[in-house]
């Protein structure tokens, strides 16, 4: 009887392989998408893909907030495994390699301070904004080729701030002319800054040029494969998991908790 218990419990232990451990970076500042309160990460993305990652039990994987910037030096070192919410750009980002299944569609438009803007057409981007200064948040790609063509050029001038609500104070001081970022997301922290006083509640800004549409990302290290060896099949498991969110409503239902 005592063999035959020892053998049993051999076979259990020999069955049985702990969750691996997974830590998955987001951005700290960028709501309602992905921000930190407290030391914890709230918003959109984090609820999605902590929905994602219950339904992957071999992995125990952690959600840690992250500075943008900081961010994208740990994958580019190999020190970071995964990072969220960035836009696919192979040509600019090297050392991200691959890109999960796109997870939210973002509008990416540009506000602007209604005195800096008086005499101006806002329609096409960037021609109408020559001379003007933009912010842009701190390590974010956005804008398109010709953006950053006249921000070389010094055409436009460029002011990175890290986060919404130091780019939309710097707006509202009329220490930069215009804003570029996702739309909801700027919406969102004006909303959210009004509410706390911090700037006049009718106050307005003017809606500019819509830029581009862009899509939200998990994005993985290509560098130091050998430190992640679970790395494919972690990125198998959840696209497939993120395409049946889009398919059976999952997805829809989370992102309409925030637009309500």
């Amino acid at each position: 009887m005592r063999w035959l218990i020892l053998v049993l419990f051999s076979n259990v232990c020999w069955a049985y392989h702990p969750p691996t451990p997974v830590t998955v970076y987001g951005d700290d500042s960028y709501p309602p998408y992905s921000y930190s309160v407290d030391g914890q990460l709230k918003g959109i993305y984090v609820d999605i893909l902590a929905a994602v990652f219950e339904k992957m039990p071999e992995y125990r994987v952690k959600l840690t907030p992250i500075p943008w910037k900081r961010g994208l030096k740990l994958l580019e070192t190999g020190e970071g495994f995964a990072l969220f919410p960035p836009y696919y750009y192979p040509d600019k980002r090297l050392y991200i390699s691959p890109y999960s299944e796109p997870i939210l569609d973002e509008q990416v438009v540009v506000y602007c301070h209604p005195d800096s803007v008086k005499e101006r057409q806002l329609n096409k981007w960037p021609d109408d904004y020559l001379g003007l200064t933009v912010g842009v948040n701190e390590s974010f790609a956005l804008g398109g080729n010709r953006f950053w063509e006249e921000v070389k050029k010094g055409t436009i001038k460029l002011i990175e701030a890290k986060g919404n609500r130091n780019n939309i104070l710097n707006l509202y001081k009329n220490r930069i002319d215009c804003y570029v970022n996702d739309r909801l997301s700027i919406v969102w922290e004006v909303k959210l800054l009004m509410q706390e006083g911090v700037i006049d509640s009718s106050w307005k800004m003017k809606l500019g040029s819509s830029v581009s549409s862009e899509q939200g990302y998990l994005g993985f290290t290509k560098i130091s494969p050998d430190k992640y060896p679970y790395k494919s099949e972690f990125i198998q498991q959840v696209n497939k998991i993120i395409i049946d969110f889009k398919r059976d409503g999952t997805l829809d239902k989370i992102l309409s908790q925030y637009i309500e």
